[in-house]
């Protein structure tokens, strides 16, 4: 019976040496490198493209050197390699912590442009969730606002706009759901918000003529026809404006094109 419990005893005395050991063996295994010997070789990685294991490495130096220069050098690499690797997410946690950390730093306008791109690249089709549209929009007009001299911000204006058309896509979408489902007032409400949110946007013009299709489906003509007007006088001779004739004046412009200057002119005088 003793017997029996020594050998438990010692069988427990057995396991707790050994995983005391593996401890030792791990913490002897650590040793601390130069600063320079770690941000080499995460650069090394990057460089090979493992930019999973740069980012760990970059997060190395700052763990191990959190005081020295090239620990924020690291942690805006960190988030470059996170980036490079599609975790964008963590690329975005990451500079926002250093933007936080540094905000006098001079690469915090690149900080700004990356984490802009990060949303930037997941943008989705307009069929989907437009949340991240909506963020990447928000950091876009932040590098614009707080660099506007900057190259970030030159790049950044020219994404603004295509944001802003995939925005406005997104409400056209909505707004032809409704319209095909007879929501005349639905979609009526969807196609405003493009004409008057997004009114520099390549939707405009079919905006207008959806809206000239739900007035006149609803029965109020001098709202068709007004919004008719105006989509003439803005875009004439455009598809959506020779549609929206032959629907608010019951004839289609293209059997007559020698009339539609003429038309366009009545209507701008009239409204």
């Amino acid at each position: 019976m003793m017997t029996s419990r020594y050998r438990r005893i010692a069988a427990i005395f057995t396991v707790c040496s050994t995983l005391i050991a593996c401890s030792s063996t791990e913490e002897e295994t650590y040793v601390e490198q130069k600063v320079e010997v770690l941000y080499n070789t995460a650069v090394s990685s990057l460089e090979a493209g493992d930019y999973e294991d740069a980012a760990k490495q970059f997060d190395e130096v700052e763990r191990q050197h959190p005081y020295s220069v090239w620990a924020t050098k690291a942690q805006l690499m960190a988030a470059f390699s996170q980036y490079q690797a599609n975790q964008y997410d963590e690329a975005v946690i990451g500079l926002d912590r250093f933007i936080r950390l540094h905000p006098g730093n001079r690469d915090t306008a690149y900080a700004y442009y990356l984490k802009a791109i990060s949303y930037y690249e997941r943008i989705s089709d307009v069929a989907r969730d437009q949340l991240i549209t909506e963020q990447a929009l928000i950091s876009l007009r932040e590098i614009v606002r707080r660099f506007p001299n900057s190259k970030y911000a030159r790049d950044a204006s020219l994404k603004i706009d295509l944001t802003r058309d995939h925005l406005a896509g997104k409400e056209m979408e909505i707004g032809r759901f409704y319209l095909n489902r007879n929501h005349y007032l639905a979609a009526i409400n969807r196609f405003r918000q493009v004409v008057d949110k997004y009114q520099t946007t390549t939707h405009v013009p079919e905006a207008l003529h959806r809206l000239v299709e739900a007035y006149t489906a609803l029965g109020v003509m001098d709202e068709a026809r007004k919004v008719a007007a105006v989509l003439g006088h803005n875009f004439p001779g455009n598809e959506w404006y020779l549609d929206s004739y032959a629907v608010a004046a019951g004839s289609d412009l293209r059997d007559r094109p020698e009339e539609n200057g003429f038309f366009s002119r009545t209507w701008n005088r009239l409204f």
